[in-house]
């Protein structure tokens, strides 16, 4: 499923826009997908092994589906057994946000998107070099462009 063609009904959705996101979840649930808007604003959970994303190699940039928000480049995408795809760097300080999150009976770091808050999944430090981090990030919630895709779109708007 690529969730930005069903994006397209949704206003807030955008590559380029930083301002922050601020809807109401009635909103949000007229404007995202059930199966998105039940992960980035319910904090659900997809099952492990079922994202389009977790065995991908595609060279890009991979996106908030909930809002358009930049929030990894592939290049920074590992294997690491987990199930979901995982990520050892965000691709700035301000494209995820993070929160404490003590439910399920364990206290974990939640990681959000830094420009609608929506939930991504959870961060841990059992990653590789140069963070030691693992970004443990629900597929559903992630929209990825192709790094070809990306560029003759920026050349098609230069000439």
């Amino acid at each position: 499923m690529d969730n930005n063609k069903e994006a397209k009904k949704n206003s807030v959705y955008s590559r380029t826009d930083t301002s922050k996101v601020n809807l109401s979840e009635e909103d949000w649930k007229k404007v995202l997908p059930a199966d998105v808007y039940y992960i980035a604003r319910q904090k659900g959970t997809e099952r492990p092994w079922t994202s389009k994303f977790e065995e991908s190699k595609e060279i890009g940039t991979y996106y908030c589906a909930a809002c358009g928000n930049a929030l990894f480049k592939s290049d920074t995408k590992f294997e690491s057994g987990c199930g979901w795809p995982s990520f050892y760097d965000p691709i700035s300080k301000t494209s995820v946000i993070y929160e404490r999150d003590s439910s399920h009976g364990m206290v974990r770091t939640e990681v959000m998107c830094g420009r609608c808050k929506s939930h991504l999944g959870h961060v841990f430090e059992d990653g590789p070099p140069p963070t030691g981090l693992r970004y443990c990030i629900n597929g559903v919630v992630l929209d990825f462009e192709k790094a070809k895709e990306a560029e003759k779109k920026f050349n098609d708007k230069k000439g």
